[in-house]
């Protein structure tokens, strides 16, 4: 399947397929633009499945000379669920304290990434990442720099302690029960929408609502999202490793993000050398199809740092 981009150029666009990873987990990915092309890695947040790249950032970023591969973490969308780690209520606020473990860590997740780099026979990626992502991304980074051509980590933090933290508001709504149906569930993500949106570029309520039921409809689970919420909570601090990372790198964040304070972004700008920080006035914490522009902007001007 191909779409025009811009009335101009044809984007090849791949239907959603799956890989196999020698861990036994099954990975929904899906691509889009030329294979022979430098491979785009984008990497999404807390329980958001890969729709929420957009078709229209994925095809735009495509034509800018890119093969774009988006995909669904663990316990996301169509990829393979782990409903056999029970997480509780309770072990979320140990975790908020400061204590306890979680059933699989930004690593493993780091790891289904680079199988599926794998499974596309990609050797190294541009690796971008948004909030959760964006904290799988720079792990990535860390621990496997071969892999990673360029880094662009966007509202997300360091792992440090005491920056980046999110409002006690929005920990609070993220422990409340999405309900039973697939309308309870629609209610629910367009008050979190709400919640994180960015106040200077409002989404459309029919968009929103159109992209809550896809992500009902692809396999959403609140126990995935709350393994991935203790997975985030139990991260570690990066600082030290960041200070190594040699990767051109970009970080951008949002000057009104409520869930990510635009502290965590500085962070981990100010950890890796030379990194580019681009705050965003007006962006709270979520991808406005406003801004479309000016991320892929940002990710296509990093990347062109490998031929300076």
């Amino acid at each position: 399947m191909t779409v025009s981009q811009d009335d101009a150029i044809e984007i090849q666009v791949s239907d959603e397929q799956f890989a196999h990873l020698p861990s036994g987990l099954d990975i929904c990915y899906q691509t889009f633009g030329n294979p022979e092309h430098e491979t785009v890695l984008l990497i999404m947040g807390l329980g958001c499945p890969m729709g929420w790249w957009s078709n229209e950032f994925c095809t735009s970023l495509a034509s800018r000379g890119f093969h774009v591969v988006r995909f669904d973490n663990r316990d996301t969308g169509r990829s393979t669920k782990l409903r056999h780690h029970h997480v509780s209520r309770t072990a979320i606020l140990a975790a908020l304290a400061g204590r306890g473990s979680a059933p699989y860590s930004l690593q493993d997740m780091g790891d289904d990434a680079l199988g599926l780099l794998d499974h596309l026979g990609v050797k190294a990626a541009h690796i971008v990442g948004f909030s959760t992502g964006g904290m799988i991304a720079q792990t990535i980074t860390c621990t496997h720099p071969e892999r990673v051509l360029t880094l662009a980590s966007i509202s997300a933090n360091s792992g440090k302690k005491g920056v980046g933290r999110p409002t006690i508001k929005t920990i609070r709504k993220s422990l409340i029960k999405t309900g039973q149906t697939r309308g309870d569930y629609v209610n629910f993500q367009l008050e979190v929408d709400q919640l994180l949106a960015s106040p200077a570029f409002p989404t459309e309520l029919t968009f929103a609502r159109r992209r809550a039921m896809e992500t009902y409809d692809r396999g959403r689970i609140a126990s995935g999202v709350a393994r991935q919420l203790l997975t985030v909570l139990t991260q570690d601090d990066r600082t030290e490793s960041l200070h190594a990372v040699v990767a051109p790198t970009t970080v951008i964040h949002g000057a009104a993000d409520p869930l990510v304070h635009k502290s965590g972004g500085l962070a981990v700008a100010e950890a890796i050398p030379e990194a580019t920080y681009i705050q965003i006035a007006g962006m709270g914490h979520d991808l406005p199809a406003q801004l479309n522009r000016t991320i892929i902007d940002a990710i296509v001007t990093n990347a062109s740092r490998l031929s300076d």
